[in-house]
């Protein structure tokens, strides 16, 4: 599945045709609708992005207390919080931009 602005299912691979792009683990902490929102945000903002993301879900709460996690939904990149709070697609994209910078 690779069209825009959809909802990531759990074990997609956004941008995984593109093999060259570096490949990150997103896990999404919080309940079903508020990353459901989420990851539609996340597929529109970062699709352009030279970038792919492996997409998995948790909606146990005790699991995301013990991981730290305060807010719903929160999305982990790599083990750790990348973001907290439904956040708008343009701080998505901002986000994802500065790592990429960092990374190169």
């Amino acid at each position: 599945m690779n069209e825009a602005c959809h909802e990531m299912n759990q074990g997609e691979v956004l941008n995984a045709e593109h093999k060259e792009y570096p490949l990150f683990h997103g896990l999404l902490y919080g309940d079903r609708v508020s990353t459901a929102k989420f990851s539609k945000r996340l597929s529109c903002s970062i699709k352009h992005l030279p970038v792919r993301v492996s997409f998995d879900y948790e909606y146990d709460t005790l699991k995301a207390v013990e991981e730290g996690v305060s807010k719903d939904p929160t999305f982990f990149l790599n083990g750790k919080i990348f973001l907290e709070g439904l956040v708008q697609a343009e701080e998505i994209t901002q986000a994802f931009e500065t790592l990429l910078a960092n990374n190169n």
